[in-house]
């Protein structure tokens, strides 16, 4: 349509709203206009009140000075205008060619001229018209994406939608958006369910509000403007319900599909219907498509998310894989830090820039952030690493970042390591392998292994550690003496620059470095190595993890600062003791393959196991 066609059937609109409204309004409240008339063209029982409506309706179009057709509840499928009105099938009217060029419509109408008819009987304030018009196409059927103007009045409070295809959504000549509610926990839902449909019945249950006002027409509305999150019609709406609200919501920003999430493009008949599963994002929409279809994911509910927070590579690749789990139905809860980076970066009119540059110098994700929207609000998924409490921890960076979150956990959450790093050794997999790791965890297909931490005593302070403790002089290029006891027995005394004493899952850290053993983590067991010894006989040696190590250091004078896995520092005196024990506490990593250690060992090993992609920020 051209903007002088438009113009018409706006104001045709217009009239047929105002004048129905009028004619209506005395037969609201009143049980005599709910008298059973007839079954209407589209197979529902049609009372006094529609018949009222509808005959309204097409004295309009028949008498406007332009032909058009219209599809209507009660009466079916017409060719009206100019005085004339003529009964037709539509789909095999819009293949005629023998038509005269004088008496070709202008427009389709589809309306419904009362839509929640019991309640307007029954004096329920929630029932109203809707009207859409669709351009008539030349040699084919039309449908839904034909419709380029809607036009919805709530009767009851003189609420006014309306929509024009690639423009916007009004009410009341305002712009409408969605709301931004992102998990079904804290949705408002609205709509119509069998009985018999068990994962309804899970939205329903999981949903913070559940409305049924009785009226598909509005409801759908009320998704656009924000009043409702997400709504459903799992009996099967008529076209003619949704041709007008479909495009009020599509303007808005919101979501509108069958139950297979697949676009709703319906043949415009008076016979059409289909099931709705319409929502204010497509975030919110995804969980609700894959409820419907069994296909939500049991295992894990909720997600935490941890970046380094000095590379925009990281933060920005968290960011698309925030949007990956809440749409695939995960609650997802980000560190605070992370948050406030990404709320920045979305109003940082330099964020093209950023993601250009991150893209070249990070090429492994230069792909995934192509066209990265930060459209979440992620204050509202922010919290503290030590108030976390979901099924599992993703981290995304090296080592040093895993080392510093598991430090700060409270509880003992499975962590999943996407290397963002370097050697990335405690990580799992690579940035190329997320996606497809992500889906199988997703549907349960992994395994939780453990590992075990050191509890360091020193004075009355307590620490822990996942890797290692390191213990060194505070002055460069000066050796400590130490003497080690394990379980109360002296085992070795020498002069070394260090001594280190690691877990299992440290032997590939700094102790490997230092000429340490690796160790398999399954093993039970802790490794103690001197740093450079003063003594030829002085080797590592490995201890039973159910022993207690002290160390102390004898000679007099000499200070030394240890260090829990790079993170932590403190200082012992001399003849001062630092313990080591095994932690009651473990820590938990998420695997997707039973080969991991070794297959580790291997690729992160070989050549100093560097991944070769800068840095940038």
């Amino acid at each position: 349509m051209d903007e002088r066609d438009k113009k018409i059937a706006t104001d045709l609109a217009y009239k047929i709203i105002k004048e129905v409204g009028r004619k209506i309004r005395p037969y609201v409240g009143h049980p005599e206009s709910g008298e059973y008339i007839k079954i209407g063209a589209d197979g529902t029982p049609t009372s006094f009140i529609d018949i009222v409506a509808e005959d309204k309706v097409i004295d309009i179009l028949k008498n406007a000075p332009y032909y058009s057709y219209l599809i209507s509840e009660e009466i079916g499928e017409l060719r009206l205008g100019c005085g004339e009105k003529e009964t037709i099938t539509l789909t095999q009217e819009l293949r005629r060619t023998d038509i005269p060029e004088d008496k070709l419509p202008k427009f389709i109408f589809l309306v419904d001229p009362l839509d929640g008819t019991n309640n307007a009987i029954k004096g329920i304030p929630a029932y109203g018209i809707s009207v859409a018009v669709a351009r008539v196409p030349k040699g084919r059927v039309a449908t839904l994406d034909d419709v380029e103007l809607g036009f919805i009045s709530n009767f009851s409070n003189g609420n006014f939608f309306e929509a024009e295809k690639g423009k916007g959504a009004w009410l009341n000549n305002e712009l409408v958006k969605p709301t931004n509610t992102i998990n079904i926990s804290n949705m408002t839902l609205g709509g119509f369910t069998k009985s018999s449909t068990i994962t309804a019945s899970k939205l329903v249950d999981n949903a913070r509000r559940m409305r049924v006002l009785g009226s598909v027409v509005l409801e759908l509305s009320y998704v656009a403007s924000g009043k409702y999150d997400a709504f459903l019609d799992l009996r099967g709406s008529r076209i003619i319900d949704i041709s007008a609200s479909k495009l009020i919501l599509e303007e808005s920003g919101g979501i509108i599909t069958n139950k297979y999430g697949e676009k709703l493009d319906n043949t415009l008949s008076i016979y059409e219907k289909t099931i709705v599963v319409a929502a204010n994002n497509e975030i919110l929409h995804s969980q609700i498509v894959n409820i419907l279809n069994n296909n939500e994911a049991d295992v894990i509910g909720e997600v935490a998310i941890v970046s380094r927070l000095d590379e925009y590579k990281s933060i920005l690749y968290s960011a698309k894989i925030i949007s990956f789990l809440l749409i695939n139905g995960v609650e997802v809860v980000i560190e605070k830090g992370l948050a406030n980076k990404l709320e920045e970066l979305k109003t940082d009119p330099n964020l093209p820039e950023i993601i250009k540059e991150t893209q070249k110098e990070a090429p492994a994700i230069a792909d995934q952030i192509e066209n990265l929207k930060l459209d979440v609000n992620y204050k509202l998924l922010a919290g503290k690493i030590s108030d976390f409490d979901s099924d599992m921890i993703i981290i995304l960076g090296g080592d040093g970042t895993l080392l510093r979150t598991q430090k700060q956990m409270k509880k003992e959450i499975p962590i999943f390591g996407i290397n963002m790093g370097t050697v990335g050794f405690l990580t799992e997999i690579e940035v190329k392998d997320t996606y497809k790791t992500l889906k199988k965890i997703l549907k349960g297909d992994y395994f939780i292994e453990k590992r075990s931490k050191l509890i360091v005593s020193h004075e009355n302070h307590h620490y822990s550690a996942l890797n290692e403790v390191v213990i060194m002089t505070d002055s460069p290029s000066k050796m400590l003496h130490f003497e080690v006891e394990v379980d109360g027995e002296v085992v070795e005394e020498f002069r070394a620059d260090g001594l280190i004493v690691s877990t299992p899952s440290g032997s590939t850290a700094y102790s490997m470095s230092a000429g340490g053993p690796i160790i398999d983590p399954k093993l039970e067991a802790f490794i103690i190595i001197p740093i450079c010894p003063y003594k030829l006989g002085v080797r590592p040696f490995v201890v039973s993890d159910k022993s207690e190590i002290s160390v102390r250091l004898i000679r007099k004078g000499k200070k030394a600062v240890f260090v829990m896995d790079g993170q932590t520092t403190d200082e012992a005196e001399y003849e001062e003791e630092i313990k080591f024990k095994k932690s009651e506490k473990n820590v938990y990593f998420i695997r997707t393959s039973k080969k991991y250690f070794y297959k580790k060992v291997k690729e992160k090993l070989t050549d100093g196991g560097i991944n070769t992609e800068p840095r940038c920020l």
